[in-house]
């Protein structure tokens, strides 16, 4: 399970940190959104290489099935790599889900939410003692 603890005190802290700084700025972040997915399709199908690659290396090194607090790791991993499928080969898809924050702005807070407590979650389960 080391491979779990590194990735979770990895990518706990990154989860938080993404979550509390677009919690803490909605109206910037919404603008970058609506920018992203509007005016930046080579962006969006970058970031979706990016996502691809890492959910490549998570499900590499990481796949591990057991009913245990690291399955969060895996499923994430695998979310990325479903990710950077979807947006590299469909990167129009990503104003959709744009569209749809926009006009359900709870539903944007409630994801970071979730987003916030797994980072959390992750975090403490990484550096526990």
């Amino acid at each position: 399970m080391e491979n779990s603890t590194v990735l979770a005190r990895i990518i706990g802290p990154i989860l938080v940190i993404i979550a509390v700084g677009i919690l803490f700025n909605l109206k910037a972040y919404r603008k970058l959104l609506e920018e992203f997915t509007t005016n930046n399709t080579a962006l969006v199908f970058l970031s979706g290489l990016l996502a691809l690659f890492f959910g490549l290396l998570i499900v590499e090194f990481h796949n591990v099935w057991k009913l245990h607090w690291s399955l969060i790791i895996t499923i994430l991993g695998w979310g990325g790599l479903v990710k950077g499928v979807v947006l590299s080969i469909c990167p129009k898809a990503v104003s959709r889900i744009a569209g749809s924050y926009k006009k359900h702005s709870a539903l944007m807070i409630v994801w970071l939410l979730v987003v916030l407590a797994i980072g959390i979650f992750l975090t403490v389960m990484g550096y526990r003692g």
